[in-house]
């Protein structure tokens, strides 16, 4: 049997003890700092000046004294699919609308009465030239409709939304009976979009627009695993029109 000294049995605990903190040190030296949100704002307001505002102030000047945006953008609210971004849109372009899963209800003064003041304001006042719905792969809110009613967790809020794209659910499961995961919802996904055109020309004032030819309605989605984004028909049938 092996016989240490207490003096190699000290020598060894004080060495243990050591590399203990040696890694508790690494472990504390590779963490995170905590996120700073006003740091994090004014750093992106800082690079905003001094690359868009400082360089063009004619531009900023003549959006300081109206708007006059050509797109209404309905988008969802998910972090990943910000318009701005994906489209290079500047300031000025689009009146941006956002909610989960891009949806545009039809008219119904008392639950959806944002909804139908944002597409108020931008044909009536504002006299945009194109309405464009975005949809987008991997969608949240769609994969929560999928869930449902199997799902237990609820939500009051969520799922009454979510609800507006169920016929978009029974279409899809009606004409491809058998698909299921990602297929499934993608294909959901998609059909909302198509729902929310439809919706949208439920207000009269979108729907002689549209009839005068001074107004257009467009249909997208933003693949943004693949990084693509195509163009879709309005229509019974999801077409892509183009895919970039």
């Amino acid at each position: 049997m092996a016989d240490y000294s207490n003096n190699e049995v000290i020598a060894s605990t004080e060495t243990l003890r050591i590399e203990e903190e040696a890694e508790n040190t690494n472990d504390t030296s590779l963490e995170k700092p905590p996120f700073d949100p006003i740091k994090r704002i004014n750093e992106g307001f800082r690079v905003f000046k001094t690359n868009e505002f400082n360089k063009f102030p004619d531009y900023y000047r003549q959006l300081a004294e109206k708007q006059e945006p050509k797109f209404l953008i309905f988008a969802c609210s998910d972090s990943r699919v910000s318009p701005t971004n994906i489209l290079n849109l500047r300031p000025g372009e689009a009146f941006m609308a956002r909610n989960i899963a891009n949806l545009v209800p039809a008219p119904n003064k008392l639950r959806y009465s944002g909804t139908g003041a944002i597409i108020e304001y931008a044909v009536l006042a504002l006299k945009v030239e194109v309405i464009v719905v975005i949809g987008h792969s991997r969608c949240g809110g769609i994969n929560r409709l999928l869930s449902l009613p199997n799902e237990e967790a609820s939500y009051d809020f969520i799922d009454d939304w979510v609800s507006i794209a169920q016929p978009a659910k029974k279409k899809v499961i009606a004409k491809n009976p058998g698909v299921t995961g990602e297929v499934l919802q993608t294909l959901v996904e998609k059909e909302s979009v198509m729902d929310s055109l439809a919706n949208l020309q439920s207000y009269s004032y979108v729907k002689s627009g549209v009839a005068a030819k001074k107004l257009q309605l467009i249909g997208g989605y933003y693949d943004f695993v693949r990084g693509n984004f195509e163009f879709l028909k309005v229509g019974s049938n999801i077409e892509p029109v183009s895919d970039i």
